[in-house]
């Protein structure tokens, strides 16, 4: 097979010669002398085992195969060139694969930042994995994605974390419930309500847990629901109230509301989580740099970007 004794210095050489059409020029060009410019040509015609050119009257004429071949050097290099600046983009982070992992609720989030940052950035491919806070805590421990999105980070030796972006936490109800319109609710008027909860471990749900454990509260009816949209669906057809992020919901276009509920929201944040033992690749980065600038710009008003570039200092600087 020529594959095996082929070499770019010898097509190189081969195609300088046709380009040029003198040896002693081919020799200039590639810093060479020509006695080692016509050794090459001699083992590249050996290896293809075709006469691929010659001199007649002093004018360097190509063979059939020596065409072909010509041509063939064309496509190699072009293709080897565009592979150069392929290297080149994924060295700039303008091209290449990114990862991320997160939490459900976060896709109310990450897709608004994701869309504007892929106008921009089109040659990067982005893959998304949703899960729950197990489901994710999992995937970060077996180092599957490049970044990670928590409301409530993992307290790991191996995980560094910055927050960017508030979360607020809200009761929320039928805009029907007796007490939607009031402006003061104590906690402790809703504990008769069925309250629709995600799984245990979620953030939304520790946070819940923790705030009724310090107002000394204990609900009369819990349920639990698997995901923001079957808790939106239950609370939208009566079946009780809940606590989801103020993200998830779009008060403007459905028939919920949020109770104005003594001690909500409650202030919560999202974080973008990476593996300080890990590798971050230079679209990772890019993609930080450009929530740290657009947050504000893309999610509008009230919401204010949090990134100040801690994960992308850290892995800048190994």
């Amino acid at each position: 097979m020529i594959e095996r004794y082929l070499t770019f210095r010898l097509l190189r050489v081969y195609i300088t010669l046709v380009q040029t059409g003198s040896i002693s020029e081919t020799a200039r060009q590639l810093h060479l002398t020509q006695p080692t410019v016509s050794i090459q040509l001699k083992k590249l015609q050996e290896t293809v085992g075709h006469r691929l050119y010659s001199f007649q009257q002093q004018r360097f004429v190509l063979t059939e195969a020596g065409n072909a071949l010509y041509l063939s050097c064309q496509k190699i290099f072009a293709c080897l060139d565009e592979f150069t600046s392929q290297l080149d983009d994924i060295d700039a982070g303008q091209s290449g694969h990114l990862k991320i992992a997160m939490v459900n609720t976060a896709q109310y989030i990450l897709p608004k930042l994701i869309g504007p940052f892929q106008i921009r950035f089109p040659g990067i491919e982005i893959t998304l994995e949703i899960g729950n806070r197990e489901q994710v805590l999992q995937r970060f421990e077996q180092g599957l994605d490049d970044l990670y999105v928590f409301s409530h980070p993992p307290s790991l030796e191996h995980a560094i974390a910055e927050p960017f972006l508030v979360n607020p936490l809200v009761m929320v109800a039928n805009s029907a419930h007796p007490l939607a319109h009031n402006e003061r609710i104590d906690i402790r008027e809703l504990l008769e309500n069925r309250f629709l909860l995600r799984e245990q471990g979620s953030a939304t749900r520790m946070m819940f847990d923790s705030f009724l454990q310090n107002q000394g509260a204990t609900p009369s009816h819990m349920q639990q629901l698997s995901s923001n949209e079957a808790i939106k669906v239950g609370i939208s057809a009566g079946m009780g109230i809940g606590m989801l992020s103020q993200h998830v919901l779009d008060l403007h276009n459905s028939n919920l509301t949020v109770l104005s509920v003594e001690g909500l929201p409650l202030v919560n944040h999202w974080y973008f989580i990476a593996r300080n033992d890990r590798y971050m690749p230079k679209t990772a980065l890019k993609f930080l740099s450009f929530c740290q600038t657009s947050v504000e710009q893309v999610l509008g008003e009230p919401w204010r970007g949090e990134l100040e570039g801690l994960i992308v200092r850290h892995f800048e600087h190994i």
